[in-house]
């Protein structure tokens, strides 16, 4: 299937840096603001790049079927237990992307945080640790500042995404951008059809509305960027 890495079906080209896997243009950009980062006080560091559809769909699949904890829109813990399929699909979209359809399994997106405050076991990746008084609150602030420079935007943002807001999830814009170009709804149908994914038949049916929300709908960046050439099979 041609550019079927793009769905996670396939790897695309990655190196590692700090031992984890991410695109290369990406990784280079992110040696470069972790030095700035330094500076600041700011330890950066990532604890989840590229992620492959068979990643994506194990945790999709202990979310559908309560092996893993659901959270609501606030974060809090919710049983999934009483929900009928449709509810429980938008439950776990909340927080987890569907299979297929993750900005992870590009390479070029990162969730990060302040190694110098947390470690990384501690982490939750919750919103209160990069709020005010949590540990990543500094890195969360220059992020915002400075992350556009070395071109990293945060994608997922209040009122800007179909995704719930990720402070710690970056995306690096000149490689993303053309996965979301020649993202196609009915390859990645393909890719969903022939998994083994929980709550799939229900997916299906309401695929091209799930793709326009969570896929096609996140804060773009507000710079520009030269795209660059990803047409790797």
């Amino acid at each position: 299937m041609q550019l079927s890495w793009i769905y996670g079906a396939a790897e695309p080209p990655l190196v590692s840096h700090d031992g984890v896997m991410m695109h290369p243009a990406a990784a280079k950009a992110f040696a470069a603001m972790q030095h700035q980062a330094a500076k600041a006080g700011i330890k950066l560091a990532v604890t989840s790049g590229y992620r492959s559809f068979e990643r994506q769909l194990a945790i999709w699949n202990a979310k559908a079927t309560g092996k893993r904890p659901l959270l609501d829109a606030k974060g809090q813990p919710l049983d999934g237990s009483s929900l009928d399929a449709d509810k429980l699909i938008d439950t776990i979209l909340l927080w987890s992307a569907l299979p297929g359809c993750s900005r992870h399994h590009w390479g070029t997106d990162l969730d990060v945080f302040d190694a110098a405050r947390i470690e990384k076991d501690a982490l939750k990746l919750e919103a209160w640790e990069y709020a005010k008084d949590g540990p990543c609150h500094a890195l969360a602030n220059w992020l915002i500042e400075s992350g556009e420079a070395f071109g990293f935007f945060l994608p997922y943002q209040a009122g800007k995404s179909g995704v719930s807001p990720e402070p710690w999830h970056i995306s690096f814009a000149p490689a993303a951008q053309f996965a979301i170009n020649q993202f196609d709804t009915n390859l990645l149908r393909s890719v969903i059809a022939a998994s083994d994914m929980a709550l799939k038949d229900t997916v299906l049916l309401r695929l091209d509305t799930l793709v326009e929300r969570y896929v096609r709908h996140f804060a773009a960046p507000s710079f520009t960027f030269d795209e660059l050439d990803l047409r790797h099979e």
